[in-house]
């Protein structure tokens, strides 16, 4: 669930309730890694609040979303939070608002009414609060505490204003009115996205999921653990907009045999009949993206489909979603070395040419691009481009254990949230890896969404 109900509160584990963390090659790179992803978090914040009138920061889009200037303060709330107190022992700037931005206290449909920062001193709050931290970050021994090693707080907050940034760019694609963000678009297709296969075999056997070593990962992406798996085929790209019309015209909408029982129920009474943002006129199926109405491009992946959406379509397909180990296998999981690793391309972090991540398009990219971030099974587009559903429910990893405080992860594990993996066009780099976990209920579309679906391998 890519929400404000992270991070938020107190510390609330022991200093032993993390596992081991890598050791950085130098406390000056860390300390200049920290402030480069404190600094790139900040201007997107900027730009995606910069952008627009007070008027739209302070209107609520939709019951969905917070507004705006909601995120704007609650991102400073958190980074004083967690990096001014509880690692730099500070006191509190202005105590005050702390119940305004505790994302558990107030749901998002009560926030308009709350009396909240108005826009210029949100700013000036927010940016007060990074001063202080980068003068902390420089002082900061990055080491002797579990929120101090390896920078891991300074990472969480990271991390958590990126994820805010989804969030805003969410609100900005659910507000109605003349566009307010720009973007290139994404390169086209290779020349070999047309022959590559629907689908590709991932072999049976064990390998590791989740982690132990990478230093910002969180809680519920912990411990490592081997799994075993018997063979599956995965489709070698996301479902696209052209093969999700063909499910749409044969009727499958309105078939309920290639639906749960609850997602049936969901469709019929929320009136389910396309993607959100689709509408059908003059014979062309049209899309509204970020205030913009286009023709469906119909080689992209799909987007903004429900988790009932896309389980109907693999029905009618003939298969399945795949299950959140599946999936890990097939982004992480070398044959050749038999490890896993950090991403599907290997361990160095995401280049422009291995995925479509930080906003740099506002929208995914074709079907069968980035050929340099495919993963040693044939599989492209698992980082990026959209969230994929999985068959999962979120759970806990054997061995879990809540750090730094069990709201981030802990309240949410049960079967009312599905997994969701691989990031998407919105997702910085710094919050995705391989073992990023995201979770969201089954009737969740103005997410970044969409997914591709799996099978049984054949056996003898």
């Amino acid at each position: 669930m890519i929400d404000d109900a992270r991070p938020t509160g107190a510390p609330a584990a022991g200093p032993d309730a993390r596992p081991p963390l890598e050791t950085p090659a130098s406390l000056e790179a860390l300390r200049e890694t920290i402030a480069a992803e404190l600094l790139a978090a900040r201007a997107r914040t900027a730009a995606l609040t910069d952008c627009v009138e007070d008027r739209d920061l302070t209107a609520q889009h939709s019951p969905l979303m917070s507004p705006l200037v909601w995120d704007l303060a609650h991102i400073g709330n958190q980074e004083e939070l967690w990096l001014l107190r509880n690692v730099g022992h500070r006191d509190p700037m202005h105590p005050e608002i702390d119940p305004l931005y505790d994302a558990f206290e107030h749901p998002r449909a009560e926030r308009p009414s709350l009396p909240l920062l108005p826009p210029n001193e949100a700013r000036a709050y927010a940016h007060e609060v990074r001063g202080r931290v980068l003068d902390l970050l420089g002082e900061s021994p990055l080491e002797g505490a579990p929120l101090l090693d390896a920078g891991f707080a300074f990472g969480m907050i990271a991390q958590h204003e990126q994820q805010h940034d989804e969030t805003m760019l969410i609100t900005h694609q659910l507000r109605v009115g003349e566009p307010a963000l720009a973007a290139p678009p994404p390169p086209p297709a290779p020349a070999d996205a047309a022959a590559l296969p629907a689908d590709v075999l991932v072999p049976a056997g064990p390998f590791t999921m989740g982690t132990d070593t990478e230093p910002w990962a969180l809680d519920n992406e912990r411990p490592a653990h081997r799994v075993e798996l018997p063979a599956f085929r995965l489709d070698t790209t996301p479902v696209t907009n052209g093969a999700y019309l063909r499910f749409i015209a044969d009727g499958g909408y309105d078939e309920p045999r290639w639906w749960t029982p609850e997602g049936w129920e969901h469709r019929r009474t929320a009136r389910l009949s396309a993607p959100l943002f689709w509408r059908h006129e003059d014979g062309q199926w049209l899309r509204r993206r970020f205030g913009v109405l286009e023709p469906v491009p119909l080689d992209e992946p799909v987007l903004h489909v429900s988790w009932y959406e896309a389980d109907a379509y693999a029905r009618w397909a003939g298969r399945r979603l795949p299950t959140e180990a599946e999936w890990e296998k097939a982004a992480r999981y070398d044959p050749a070395t038999d490890r896993s690793r950090r991403f599907p391309w290997g361990d160095a972090p995401p280049a422009p040419g291995n995925a479509n991540l930080g906003q740099r398009h506002l929208r995914p990219a074709p079907a069968g691009s980035y050929p340099d971030g495919e993963s040693p099974h044939g599989v492209r587009q698992l980082m990026g481009d959209v969230w994929e559903w999985t068959a999962s429910d979120f759970r806990p990893y054997p061995g879990f254990r809540a750090w730094p405080y069990k709201e981030y992860s802990e309240v949410f594990f049960g079967p009312e949230y599905k997994v969701l993996r691989g990031g998407c066009f919105a997702v910085a780099p710094v919050a995705c890896r391989g073992t990023f976990r995201n979770w969201d209920y089954p009737i969740r579309r103005q997410i970044f969404a969409g997914f591709r679906t799996a099978a049984d391998a054949e056996t003898d």
